[in-house]
């Protein structure tokens, strides 16, 4: 489906999150609801790509919007289906950065908890890819003031690709919203539906 979108939530987090929710109000703005996917993804790396797969098979070639770990989870899933990306601080490698993790976890949003074992962190490794080398189907947004994750690895590791790099922000994205507009002009979505909306004011 042309101009769908696949959002992709990042570690303990949920659609209830400020982007999700931000992308949710806009797309229901544009009457486009049905061609926006949010799952509410498993704590586990195989169960959460399975429920990614049936999106996709839902939605047809839709963009996929990675965060954080979410970001690892699209370029795995963009590679392998020669799908558009566009990742928002996205996770490099991350199970190599689990160990120190390992035990009980809490989702931020649900509070649901959950034990991080040895077996999420091999799941995540399986799905390490080469780095990305196609530029038109990748667009990066990184924020340098990330608390969480060090932008450098990821500016390195898709250096191929379309990065877009603030100075400041933090994780969770500052200025997500007023982005809006470049990730619908990248899914295929025409700024004619779009241009009333001020995007300042989510």
């Amino acid at each position: 489906m042309s101009g769908s979108i696949l959002y992709i939530h990042g570690f303990n987090s949920a659609p209830a999150s400020q982007k999700a929710t931000q992308l949710v109000q806009v797309m229901e703005r544009l009457g486009l609801s049905d061609q926006l996917r949010v799952p509410a993804l498993h704590h586990h790396p195989r169960e959460a790509i399975g429920q990614l797969e049936q999106a996709i098979s839902e939605l047809g070639r839709p963009l996929l919007v990675g965060s954080s770990l979410g970001g690892y989870y699209a370029t795995h899933l963009a590679e392998r289906h020669g799908l558009k990306a566009l990742l928002i601080n996205p996770a490099v490698s991350p199970h190599r950065m689990f160990d120190g993790y390992l035990g009980t976890q809490k989702n931020l949003y649900t509070d649901e908890a959950w034990e991080l074992t040895h077996d999420h962190v091999t799941a995540l490794a399986e799905l390490e890819v080469p780095a990305p080398r196609d530029p038109q189907r990748y667009q990066v947004w990184l924020q340098t003031g990330d608390e969480t994750l060090d932008y450098r690895l990821a500016q390195q590791y898709y250096r191929a690709c379309a990065l877009r790099i603030q100075a400041g922000g933090d994780h969770g994205f500052q200025g997500f919203a007023e982005r809006l507009p470049a990730m619908l002009s990248f899914a295929g979505i025409g700024a004619d539906l779009y241009q009333a909306i001020d995007f300042t004011a989510l």
